[in-house]
């Protein structure tokens, strides 16, 4: 059984509890099946260091991308996304997104642009994008439609089945985080019900978010075990199936930019 954490961000995760090694959290996600992870990278002030994670362990890929909540680091043009994109180790485009949470719709026309400069990214490079949403389901969706996005995935979903619905519509995944393990995440949990098996993939967001059982602790990569498990548990499913569900659509989602090709999905 394989399982791939989908989205972390390595270069953030606490490493004290391994001794301070890269390799060691590693190793203990491989402990419970974590085998591959993709490091996110939101600012392109330490986009180096998502780089290097990637590029010294050949388990990890990484993205590129500015966070819709940064606010003081550099607002990338499509050109710039595009020439830090040009490496075989970057499989993605963001995280990007839309986040009205902290900013009010009005003022946040620069996200909206930025938004709109890393779809065209995406397109040009034919890597898939990565997209953050809260509080701005409609607004995603309806820039993702105007700009014609053309494929990812909707990470650390929290919000309705008609956003996954539309946002399937136009090809893209559905990432389900520790959120699914919460205790009041009743209504994403029938949301994780509906999406079909080859369109869901699993991750941690880690450093943040960390499922039950290990809520209130650190997270990392480890605990997407336990994600899998949940989603898993919700669908009437093995967990390993899930496994070689997941595994098979981070492949197939990525196959043009890893160069696989992806894996047969086992039942």
């Amino acid at each position: 059984m394989q399982i791939i954490d989908s989205h972390c961000h390595l270069d953030r995760v606490d490493l004290s509890a391994f001794g301070g090694s890269m390799e060691s959290l590693l190793a203990h996600a491989k402990t419970l099946s974590v085998e591959e992870f993709l490091c996110v990278c939101i600012d392109l002030e330490h986009f180096d260091d998502v780089l290097a994670i990637a590029q010294k362990h050949p388990e990890v890929y990484a993205s590129v991308g500015v966070h819709p909540c940064e606010l003081d680091g550099k607002d990338p043009s499509v050109e710039e996304l595009l020439t830090l994109a040009d490496d075989d180790n970057i499989i993605a485009i963001g995280e990007t997104g839309l986040d009205y949470f902290h900013v009010q719709k009005d003022g946040a026309d620069w996200q909206r642009e930025r938004f709109r400069r890393h779809i065209a990214a995406s397109n040009q490079s034919g890597k898939p994008m990565i997209i953050h949403t809260r509080n701005a389901k409609a607004d995603t969706i309806a820039i993702m439609r105007e700009e014609k996005a053309e494929k990812g995935v909707m990470h650390c979903f929290s919000e309705d089945w008609e956003t996954a619905k539309a946002a399937m519509d136009l090809g893209f995944y559905i990432s389900f985080s520790g959120i699914v393990t919460f205790k009041n995440a009743e209504d994403l949990r029938e949301v994780a019900k509906k999406v079909p098996l080859d369109r869901i993939l699993v991750e941690t967001d880690s450093p943040y978010l960390t499922p039950v059982p290990y809520r209130g602790k650190p997270n990392s990569p480890a605990h997407t075990y336990y994600v899998a498990e949940k989603m898993a548990e919700i669908r009437g499913e093995t967990i390993e199936t899930i496994a070689n569900a997941t595994t098979h659509n981070f492949n197939t989602l990525f196959n043009l930019a890893l160069n696989l090709e992806a894996k047969p999905l086992k039942n």
